[in-house]
């Protein structure tokens, strides 16, 4: 029996999209649930799901644009799956093979041979095995994968791409260096590959605010000390409460939060002629993936505490790196958070994600002279970039907003009282 396997809809307003690429080769035998290629639109990638184990036959081709519900193949379920059966007819002459060596070392212990005859009759037996065709080494790790995956060394090997010049002149410039110790047939290939539905619509938008926006950037410094110590002091505990480890964007959200609910126009969007001010703050974070930047919203991080932003934050950037983020995940947001520290940026000027109408960017932490109370001392230091809409957010607010974040950062216990002066609370100062 043939079953069909159609392409899903990433969601109601796309009609049409990209199979990004075969996760099985034509003609294999699939299992029931096993994910058969990626379907990429212009917001998100999906996986193709096998309904049932059997023959897989592929009819549309890698990279073509398709509509929705088109069947992108077939599953013979009647066919039977030709791996498992070989494998388990080898496991069967190999346990025969090996009651057969037994036997035969019985025979030879009852030979009349010396102990030392007998173990230099075993070393010849064994230096004169047969060796497999290919010197291949496996990794434990690896021969526990094909194991379990029912696989040897002949399926992995056939399942690699084929050798190409470029292949072959790189182990000939590792062997045979030439006199200068330079390659003199360093070879020149390039590569073309077209460029993926979600970067097409990508670079779209990213010209699309360019335009169509009156982005300006503002800049501060944060001293990080305060938030580095919390974070050495109970990490340990943090991290057995709460099963999660206590990292620094937890800390950046939750001022954000606080900071965009003392400056509401940092948190509203612009809708036609109209204004509009959300009573929530849902804060988009920006995760890096093979494919592009992907943006998964934390909803209502007002609700949350560090913890629960922690935890938010994993299960979202490991949907996000496994491209299986839904439409819903990625739609919304009042306010963003990029960290271009991850890769070592010292200073940037993040871009805005439309219809929000602000950015913040974070940095890489280095230790810094500042001067303390008159005094000059080393302190981790981090620059914040805070890109914004002029035409929604005036300068006051912007710099305001940013220099809160600063603050809430360098005494994070106030975050706990809503942004307020701990001591000012204590004397009923306000």
């Amino acid at each position: 029996m043939n079953i069909e396997i159609t392409i899903p809809s990433p969601g109601e307003s796309i009609t049409e999209v990209e199979l990004a690429r075969w996760l099985a080769e034509d003609g294999s035998y699939v299992e029931k649930d096993q994910e058969l290629a990626e379907v990429e639109s212009d917001k998100a990638t999906l996986p193709l799901i096998a309904e049932q184990s059997g023959r897989l036959k592929i009819l549309i081709q890698e990279g073509e644009l398709v509509k929705v519900g088109t069947v992108a193949c077939t599953i013979d379920t009647a066919a039977v799956n030709e791996r498992k059966t070989d494998h388990a007819e080898k496991k069967a002459g190999k346990d025969k093979k090996e009651i057969r060596s037994k036997e035969s070392s019985g025979l030879k212990k009852s030979s009349g041979k010396t102990g030392v005859e007998e173990i230099a009759a075993r070393r010849e037996e064994v230096f004169t095995e047969e060796k497999p065709e290919h010197d291949i080494r496996v990794t434990p790790l690896a021969r526990k994968k094909m194991e379990e995956q029912h696989l040897n060394v002949e399926d992995i090997i056939g399942g690699l791409k084929k050798i190409t010049t470029r292949e072959v002149e790189m182990v000939a410039r590792n062997d045979k260096p030439g006199k200068s110790g330079f390659n003199d047939n360093a070879g020149r290939e390039i590569r073309k590959e077209p460029m993926s539905q979600l970067r097409k619509k990508l670079s779209a938008r990213l010209v699309t605010v360019k335009n169509e926006t009156a982005m300006l950037t503002t800049f501060n410094e944060v001293d990080m000390s305060e938030v580095i110590r919390l974070r050495s002091k109970y990490q340990k505990t943090f991290s057995e409460t709460h099963e999660v480890r206590l990292g620094f964007m937890s800390f950046f959200v939750k001022a954000c939060t606080v900071a965009l609910q003392e400056f509401p126009k940092v948190n509203s969007m612009l809708d036609g002629s109209d204004v509009i001010f959300p009573q929530y703050v849902d804060i988009s974070i920006a995760v890096q993936t093979e494919k592009g930047l992907m943006v998964p919203v934390l909803r209502n991080t007002e609700t949350m505490g560090l913890a629960d932003i922690e935890k938010n934050i994993i299960v979202l950037a490991e949907k996000a790196r496994k491209f299986r983020l839904s439409i819903e995940e990625m739609s919304g947001g009042t306010f963003s958070i990029t960290n271009g520290g991850i890769f070592g940026s010292m200073l940037s000027t993040p871009i805005l994600n439309p219809p929000q109408p602000a950015i913040l960017g974070m940095h890489n932490i280095v230790d810094r002279p500042v001067a303390i109370n008159g005094k000059v001392e080393i302190r981790p230091v981090m620059y914040l970039a805070l890109s914004y809409d002029h035409r929604l957010i005036d300068g006051r607010d912007s710099v305001s907003f940013l220099y809160r974040v600063k603050e809430l950062l360098e005494s994070p216990v106030k975050m706990l009282f809503g942004g307020k002066d701990t001591e000012k609370m204590l004397l009923g100062l306000g």
